[in-house]
């Protein structure tokens, strides 16, 4: 009797110690930083920018008070405050490219697309970065026009104003993996900062998780007469737009149409909101961008980089692009007013809070196999990751936008799914950190044969 109790009590403790061996799911710093966010910081940002007059990105770069020179000092100094703030956490820098009118119609001269850039240097993993990013520059009806007033206030001082404010949170937290915050010019023109700062992260070696580009964050009436704080979009492109030819002769096959690493990041943010911000709607929109229209994420993108856009789910287009004034009775303009600060507020602490998750994960597993054809099991291995201490098998139904299913599998490379045809769900990995963090899911890139 005493050693079959004996047994029961071995039996028990190994099974405790097994259980409290699983990260935990739930972080409550996260809780901190959604409440750390300030509407009226952003406010004050959101007003600074929008009376610097125009932010056209050909507008004046020597007034003080007025132009794309004022705004992106404003921004840099902005930047460094927080720096100081945090020990010089941030290393703050211009990146610029020269932009002349041989290289697009919206170039009326030639200019400096000047990017504001702020880097906060991972504790472990520094030449790993996740990038939030909102837009500098701002436009008239004309947008070769950079005397007239275009205040863009929403488009996108907006956007803007919450990457700084999200600098300012998550600069009091430590990081294994690098953020960098950054306001980007020349958007208007043809996307030319982001293709700078793409283009300077490729040269630099930089292993880029993704980008969140904020476009249009402060909106909350649309023009279809729908007036919501809680529901917001994320555009996300399908599949990489560099993938190799074998690679896409491979999906017809094996499937892979909508799980292209940009998909897995807003299927990412979708969970960390739907965990930590309940009553928010966050709407997974299958395309790069709006119907026609781009944004900043896209050059990233062109490299392969997961980029994605987070932006109002309700426009009102009497407000972008617009010459201020009053015509039929319709005030048209990109004016203060028109923001509504906590709705920023609230995108801003999505954000802040995928940017705190993705910077405390471990690195996603490199190659992710699968096999099972003709078999009532899948089989699944992928390769260790530095930092792990377990995995997470995610799977979904083949219609489902979202990994609807999921099994911790301990610190292992490999497991079977007793029971669940291939056929008939999509799968994809995840590496798990002690803190709970997770990477973004890997959609299986080899075949187990």
């Amino acid at each position: 009797m005493k050693y079959i109790y004996s047994l029961v009590l071995a039996f028990c403790i190994t099974s405790l110690s097994a259980q409290t061996n699983v990260p935990s799911e739930t972080d409550l710093r996260i809780y901190g930083i959604i409440d750390a966010v300030s509407a009226t910081n952003i406010e004050k940002d959101v007003r600074a920018l929008a009376d610097f007059g125009t932010r056209n990105t050909f507008s004046d770069t020597v007034s003080e008070t007025r132009g794309i020179g004022a705004a992106r000092r404003y921004i840099k100094n902005d930047f460094e405050k927080t720096s100081k703030n945090c020990g010089s956490c941030l290393e703050v820098f211009y990146q610029k490219d020269l932009v002349t009118p041989d290289m697009g119609s919206r170039i009326p001269k030639e200019a400096y697309v000047v990017n504001v850039v702020a880097i906060q240097s991972g504790t472990k993993y520094p030449n790993r970065f996740i990038i939030m990013s909102g837009d500098i520059d701002s436009r008239a009806s004309d947008t070769m026009d950079f005397e007239t007033d275009a205040p863009g206030a929403n488009d996108n001082a907006s956007g803007m104003a919450g990457t700084m404010e999200a600098a300012r949170v998550l600069s009091k937290y430590k990081f294994e993996n690098s953020i960098v915050y950054v306001g980007l010019s020349g958007e208007e023109q043809g996307l030319f900062g982001g293709k700078g700062l793409a283009d300077y992260a490729k040269k630099n070696g930089w292993e880029v998780i993704g980008i969140l580009n904020n476009d249009m964050i402060g909106n909350i009436e649309g023009v279809d007469g729908v007036i919501s704080n809680r529901d917001f979009r994320i555009f996300s492109e399908p599949v990489p737009a560099n993938e190799t030819e074998k690679q896409r002769n491979a999906r017809r096959f094996y499937g892979g149409e909508v799980d292209g690493n940009s998909r897995q990041l807003a299927r990412y943010v979708h969970k960390t909101v739907s965990n930590y911000m309940p009553e928010m709607n966050p709407m997974m929109i299958y395309r790069l961008d709006r119907f026609g229209r781009g944004g900043h994420h896209r050059p990233f993108n062109d490299l392969g980089f997961a980029g994605i856009r987070i932006m109002e789910a309700h426009e009102n287009y009497t407000q972008q692009h617009q010459d201020i004034r009053v015509e039929n009775g319709i005030e048209y303009g990109d004016t203060v007013e028109h923001v509504n600060f906590p709705y920023t507020a609230k995108l801003t602490a999505v954000n802040a809070i995928n940017l705190a998750s993705l910077a405390w994960a471990p690195p996603a597993p490199q190659t992710v196999e699968i096999g099972g054809i003709v078999e009532a099991n899948v089989k699944l291995k992928w390769t260790k990751v530095d930092g792990a201490v377990g995995y997470k098998i995610y799977w979904r139904d083949t219609t489902s936008p979202t990994w609807d299913h999921n099994r911790y599998v301990g610190d292992v490379t490999q497991t079977t799914l007793d029971g669940i045809v291939i056929d008939n769900s999509f799968f994809g990995v995840a590496a798990v950190g002690a803190n709970g963090h997770e990477s973004p899911v890997v959609f299986p890139n080899a075949i187990m044969r």
